[in-house]
């Protein structure tokens, strides 16, 4: 119990902020340890593409080759971890779990196009390297979700549906009044010290789970080391709107899965409504406790809604 609670913790805590190579190395390599038993787990592989830029992709992929494709992407400081537990309960999908670039694994060039649209290319490139971007199913958190938008709307006959967790780029919503006055300066998901990544490990979680103050330590290093390019990519993102493109996807009938945490800190839980009337043929679910994280906070149930979500396309 004690292995799978720590396991948990540090999986988030990686699926933040990306792996590190700061000094601690106990704490380093026992979180490795610990991450590799969850991608055990979860029969996840991890495995690199050259793009053509001559950029890293590194991609978490299982062994399930005759179920449907399956893309997950991860949100703003995150990386393919984000989605490693909750994999486990995907296993009848042929999952592929990038680490986009600039985060986690993969290339970080600072002068590199960080925009939805720029992503989205990339997973293409990656996606047709493995001769699966034909019939695609894709899903995102937050960044991550806006992400998915820019692909169906650019790949739109590849797309077979959309699975959109607290997603980002539906500005319209406005902003939480959490980060009403935040800046590049002042943000809360920029990270200058240990002190700022213990208060963001809490702000993205309702009900954060446990993790050692030294091992989050160790990871707050990283966020330190990668705040310059973290600040260009953020500030990229927060000027991406994605509901021109949206409407490209409501146009088209794409079934589309929305989820999102009632007590979502990041972005707002109303931005629902302003998806529903963009994309008429959503389903929305709404999760009672839960941040900006579903599928780390609350695995059995975000995975158990997709599955019946998927199970619906069928009839």
């Amino acid at each position: 119990m004690l292995l799978k609670r720590l396991a948990l913790a540090a999986l988030f805590s990686l699926s933040v902020v990306g792996c590190t190579t700061a000094p601690n190395t106990l704490a380093v390599n026992t979180t490795q340890k610990l991450i590799q038993y969850e991608r055990n787990k979860s029969d996840l592989q991890v495995k690199s593409l050259t793009l053509a830029s001559g950029d890293k992709i590194v991609y978490a992929e299982n062994n399930s080759l005759a179920g449907e494709p399956l893309l997950l992407i991860h949100g703003f400081g995150g990386n393919k971890d984000n989605f490693t537990r909750i994999a486990d309960q995907l296993e009848d999908y042929h999952l592929i779990i990038p680490d986009l670039l600039g985060f986690g694994e993969s290339s970080k060039p600072l002068s590199a196009n960080y925009d939805y649209e720029a992503q989205a290319t990339r997973l293409h490139e990656l996606l047709q390297a493995k001769g699966v971007a034909k019939n695609i199913h894709v899903g995102g958190n937050s960044m991550g979700g806006a992400i998915s938008v820019a692909y169906a709307a650019k790949y739109l006959k590849e797309v077979k549906s959309l699975w959109l967790v607290d997603s980002a780029g539906f500005w319209s919503a406005g902003r939480p009044k959490s980060l009403e006055g935040a800046t590049l300066d002042n943000n809360p998901l920029l990270i200058k010290s240990k002190e700022d990544f213990y208060k963001m490990y809490d702000f993205v979680m309702y009900k954060p789970p446990y993790l050692p103050k030294s091992v989050k330590a160790v990871f707050a290093q990283e966020r330190i080391n990668n705040k310059a390019l973290d600040a260009k990519i953020l500030e990229q993102i927060v000027t991406d709107n994605v509901e021109e493109r949206a409407k490209i996807i409501a146009e088209h009938k794409i079934p589309t899965l929305v989820v999102w945490g009632d007590k979502d800190q990041v972005i707002k839980p109303e931005t629902v409504d302003v998806i529903k009337q963009i994309i008429p043929q959503s389903q929305i679910i709404m999760m009672k406790d839960i941040g900006h994280v579903p599928m780390v906070e609350a695995v059995d149930q975000t995975a158990e809604d997709y599955k019946v979500f998927r199970e619906g396309m069928k009839e």
